[in-house]
C-alpha cells in the first residue's frame, strides 16, 4: 500500500457526505489535503468548515470555472474528483445543469490535472450507470443505461475522463461505486430519510417503491476503495465497481431498519418519490470481483453494522435533518 504521508493531494466535493470522510481518512494517513468545495455566500464549507477542519486547505470554487480549477489542481499529486450534481429527482427538471456540472465540470478537471502533470485523477462515477440490471452481478462490462438524466451526465462524464486516458495519457482511473450509506448522508438518500423517521416516532413511512434492490457500502469502505484504486497502476484507464457484493430490497431495508430502532411503524407508498415510467432501476448488485484482485480492497463493514452507526448518527442529529435534510 502506498504512503500516503506528505503527498499532496486535491479532493473536488470535499465537504460532501463521500468527499469528507475521504478528507479526513487522508488526513489520518497524513497526506497534505487539499479540498475545493462548492462556493456559497455564507461562507459555509458543508463538513469541512475551518473550526473543524484545520488541517484541510479548503479552496471555494465552481467545477465549471475551468481556471479555478486548476488553481485547486496546481501543485497536487494526487487529485480525487467527487464534485458532481447528484439527485435523480431534480435531474427530471434541470437535464441542463447536470450536463454542465457533472460534464463540463469533469472536463475541467481532467484539463487542469493533464496541464498540471498530475500523477493520478480517480474519477467519480456512480453505479445508476449501469441502469436495471441485465445480469447479476454487475461487473464493468455491463452495459451503460442512462435511465434518467442524472446517469447519462454521469456516463457522459465517465467517457470525458477516460477519454483523457486514450487521446493524452492523462493517469485516470474510474472508481464506480455503488449505494453509499453512513453518517453525514443528507435525507435525500432512503436510509436516512427513514431512519430520520423513526427517530422522529413515525408511526407510518412514507416511501417510494419499496420492491428494488440495491447493494448498500458504508461509506468508510467506500473511502478506502477510492484510496486503493488510487494506489492501483493496473486501474489506470480502467473503470473500478466498488460495492459490497450483496443485496437487499428496500422493503428488507425498511423492516431491517425498524428492528434496529425498536419501532413498529408501517409502510405508505408516497406518490411523489416514485421515479418515472422507464426510470425507476429494479436490481443493483455488485461484482467487486476486479477491486479485490487489483486492489486487495474489500468492504470490511456489515451491512447491520453500518446500520446501527447510521441510525446513532441520524439520532443525534435528528433536529438538523428534520429541518434542513442535512447535518453541517
Amino acid at each position: 500500500m502506498t504512503d500516503w504521508k506528505g503527498r499532496r493531494v486535491l479532493v473536488t466535493g470535499g465537504e460532501g457526505f463521500i468527499g469528507s470522510t475521504l478528507v479526513e481518512r487522508l488526513v489520518r494517513e497524513g497526506a497534505d489535503v487539499r479540498a475545493l468545495v462548492h462556493y456559497n455566500p455564507f461562507g459555509r464549507h458543508g463538513w469541512l468548515d475551518p473550526e473543524v477542519h484545520r488541517e484541510v486547505e479548503v479552496l471555494a470554487g465552481d467545477v465549471r470555472d475551468a481556471e479555478r480549477v486548476f488553481t485547486a489542481v496546481e501543485g497536487c499529486e494526487v487529485v480525487f474528483h467527487l464534485a458532481a450534481l447528484i439527485g435523480i429527482p431534480y435531474s427530471y427538471l434541470a437535464p441542463e445543469s447536470y450536463v454542465q456540472v457533472n460534464v463540463m465540470g469533469t472536463q475541467n478537471v481532467a484539463s487542469a490535472c493533464r496541464r498540471a502533470g498530475v500523477s493520478r485523477l480517480v474519477h467519480t462515477s456512480t453505479s445508476e450507470t449501469y441502469g436495471t440490471a441485465l445480469q447479476v452481478p454487475i461487473n464493468e462490462d455491463h452495459p451503460l443505461q442512462p435511465q434518467s438524466p442524472y446517469s447519462a451526465s454521469k456516463i457522459g462524464a465517465d467517457m470525458m475522463a477516460l477519454s483523457f486516458f486514450h487521446a493524452f495519457e492523462l493517469p485516470v482511473a474510474v472508481v464506480r461505486p455503488f449505494n453509499t450509506y453512513g453518517p453525514r448522508q443528507s435525507t435525500r438518500a432512503v436510509i436516512s430519510t427513514i431512519l430520520a423517521q423513526l427517530h422522529s416516532g413515525a408511526t407510518t413511512l412514507h416511501l417510494g417503491s419499496t420492491t428494488p434492490t440495491r447493494d448498500f457500502t458504508y461509506v468508510e469502505d467506500t473511502a478506502a476503495g477510492f484510496m486503493a484504486v488510487a494506489d492501483c497502476d493496473r486501474a489506470i484507464g480502467q473503470v473500478v465497481n466498488i460495492g459490497s457484493g450483496a443485496e437487499i430490497s428496500i422493503g428488507d431495508l425498511v423492516r431491517l431498519l425498524i428492528e434496529i430502532t425498536g419501532s413498529s411503524a408501517t409502510v405508505t407508498t408516497d406518490e411523489s418519490r416514485l421515479r418515472p415510467s422507464g426510470s425507476e432501476v429494479e436490481r443493483l448488485l455488485c461484482d467487486n470481483t476486479r477491486a479485490r484482485a487489483w486492489t486487495g480492497w474489500a468492504p470490511e463493514i456489515s451491512l447491520r453494522a453500518g446500520l446501527e452507526r447510521t441510525s446513532a448518527w441520524v439520532k443525534e442529529n435528528l433536529s438538523h435533518l428534520q429541518t434542513t435534510g442535512y447535518a453541517v
